[in-house]
């Protein structure tokens, strides 16, 4: 019970804080970030594993400069996520840019797999969508009840969205699909082995499931991928073309696909992917771990 008051306690001071000038809001994530950056030890030792594994050509300097900044730019859009989820609409549409429609529209009311990679900026990508359209995802229970529910309740604050339970499995997901619901689906990261295959990360084999392809080929969806970028005053969420061909009769290939094109996306704004996840935590079958 003292637990779930002391959630409920930050979660009063955040909405709290959501209210200020959106300037001072940056000003309060830059220096959560360096803080993080000093004493989560742990996340810091995994981020810079990771920008070593993908990027060794870089010098360390270059990647505790990034590591660095993604700190920062992951705190920005914690704070940030409790304008989107409780402040009036309008400064949700303020501060959220949504571009490429003409990719996404025609589509409509069709089978629709929308791919978000894990930026910093995806909670502001899928509430600026919803704001105008209709759409479903995932999401896992916390371990706090009391920020459960804060966070569903903040997620589908417009009516539009169906959040689906990730312990369900994929065949809510499936049905509403085949109904035409646009799918919001984050599947880059390390799930574990089931229905995952090795396929290069930055050339790093990385354990990634195989459940866009496989809810592609099972659902005639169009994959449209969607990408958040934050910027100095808000995000632009950026619907791209649909993909043509597939997912292909290849399993594996297609789910290389996904990566790749993940990667063109990291090269863009490398401080801004989840590098604080243990993207490479399950190995092949007698290869050592990256995080012991």
């Amino acid at each position: 019970m003292s637990g779930e008051w002391l959630v409920r306690a930050g979660l009063a001071l955040l909405r709290l804080l959501a209210k200020l000038p959106f300037g001072v809001l940056r000003g309060i994530g830059v220096l959560a970030g360096d803080l993080i950056w000093v004493l989560a030890r742990p996340r810091r030792r995994i981020t810079l594993t990771n920008l070593r594994l993908c990027f060794p050509g870089w010098t360390e300097v270059r990647r505790r400069a990034v590591a660095r900044a993604h700190f920062r730019a992951y705190a920005r859009s914690f704070f940030d996520r409790f304008v989107f989820w409780f402040e009036p609409e309008e400064r949700l549409r303020a501060l959220v840019e949504l571009r490429g429609l003409e990719h996404f529209q025609p589509w409509l009311g069709k089978p629709v797999i929308l791919l978000a990679p894990h930026f910093v900026g995806l909670d502001a990508g899928g509430m600026r969508y919803q704001a105008d359209f209709p759409g479903a995802s995932m999401y896992a229970n916390q371990k706090s009840r009391v920020l459960t529910e804060a966070m569903t309740a903040g997620r589908n604050r417009f009516g539009t969205a169906r959040l689906l339970l990730r312990n369900d499995g994929m065949r809510p997901a499936l049905r509403l699909i085949r109904q035409g619901v646009p799918f919001y689906f984050l599947p880059d990261m390390d799930l574990g082995p089931r229905d995952a295959v090795f396929v290069p990360f930055f050339g790093v084999p990385a354990a990634t499931v195989t459940s866009l392809a496989r809810l592609a080929k099972a659902t005639g969806a169009v994959v449209i991928p969607i990408v958040t970028r934050m910027t100095d005053t808000g995000y632009v969420a950026s619907f791209h073309p649909a993909w043509e061909g597939y997912p292909g009769e290849d399993l594996e290939q297609a789910t290389r696909r996904m990566n790749a094109f993940i990667e063109e996306r990291v090269l863009e704004m490398p401080e801004q992917y989840l590098w604080s996840h243990k993207r490479f935590k399950t190995r092949p079958p007698g290869e050592p771990g990256f995080y012991d």
